[in-house]
């Protein structure tokens, strides 16, 4: 397989450049090459081809085979141009000084429709420019001109009402005399209308406030009466409980003196019976001195039992008592 000049791509997705090489034809399009011979770029315009000029002309001399894009490129640079001289030289249609001023008029000729393609596209650029301006330049005079307008609007307005102020304080007094002599009856026949209306709304009112305060004093003494009831109503049940409560004191009060009283009994029992002997010289027996005491704690049972059932008597009355009140 003959030698490619073909293009190996480069760069990242959607801005890619290619490098102009030399390489198998069997190679893949990235893989290995032979040499490499320039760099193109498809992103700026025009295009820039930076081409190695003599070795891709040996390249071709020597029987590599440019693809399509390459093909272009090399024409646009001249190359092929140069081969097909050489070709004539070779066989001898003109000389070798003839080819080079050949070369060079068409090297000028492509130069000039290069920077033709240049200044095209630059003034093209400028003249864009320069519209935009001229637009935002046309859209600041008509607002300007609004603006304008709307101001000399106002002033106007301004000097209309100065002009009739003006007009109205220079009016003859006589006029003005007369207006106010006309309009006199009207008005004092407006106020006395006016005057009527008033007091017959403030009557109104005054009804209206009338029978309000009546209605509040109404609600308020309402109001007391059922408080008033209320409060009677929970005295009287709080009072059986109430003589409960002094009727449980009393009954506590009675059993803790009775309690003291029953004592005070033994102690003096105790103390009666100690005395005896010591007065009489003799010294007390076991036996006799016993009795006594059996006696007494006999005396004492015997009159706790009767206060014990006296109370009792007592505590169901006051209960008879407070179960009658409830009802």
């Amino acid at each position: 397989m003959p030698v490619k000049l073909r293009l190996a791509r480069h760069g990242r997705k959607k801005f890619a450049f290619y490098h102009i090489v030399a390489a198998d034809g069997r190679a893949p399009r990235d893989g290995k090459f032979i040499e490499k011979l320039g760099v193109y770029n498809p992103n700026t315009n025009p295009a820039t081809i930076e081409l190695d000029f003599d070795k891709s002309l040996d390249w071709l001399l020597k029987g590599a085979q440019p693809t399509e894009t390459v093909r272009a490129i090399l024409s646009y640079r001249g190359v092929l141009m140069k081969r097909h001289l050489l070709e004539g030289v070779r066989k001898g249609a003109f000389s070798e000084e003839e080819a080079d001023k050949r070369f060079a008029a068409w090297m000028k000729e492509k130069e000039g429709k290069i920077q033709a393609k240049v200044d095209g596209l630059t003034k093209a650029q400028e003249d864009d420019i320069n519209k935009r301006l001229e637009a935002e330049a046309k859209v600041s005079e008509v607002r300007a001109a609004e603006i304008l307008k709307k101001r000399s609007e106002l002033a106007e307005e301004e000097e209309g009402e100065t002009e009739e102020a003006t007009e109205a304080a220079e009016a003859p007094a006589e006029a003005v005399e007369g207006q106010e002599a006309a309009e006199a009856p009207a008005e004092e026949a407006k106020e006395e209308a006016e005057s009527k209306a008033t007091a017959e709304e403030v009557k109104d009112e005054a009804k209206e406030e009338v029978k309000d305060e009546v209605k509040e004093e109404v609600k308020d003494e309402a109001k007391e009466e059922v408080k008033d009831e209320a409060k009677e109503e929970v005295k009287d049940e709080e009072k059986p409980k109430a003589e409960k409560a002094k009727a449980d004191e009393e009954k506590k009060e009675e059993k803790s003196g009775k309690v003291k009283e029953e004592k005070k009994e033994e102690e003096k029992v105790e103390e009666k019976l100690a005395e005896a002997p010591a007065e009489e010289g003799e010294k007390p027996k076991a036996a006799e001195v016993e009795e006594p005491k059996d006696e007494g704690k006999k005396v004492a049972k015997s009159s706790k039992g009767k206060k014990v059932e006296e109370e009792k008597a007592e505590g169901k009355e006051a209960d008879k008592q407070a179960e009658e009140k409830k009802d």
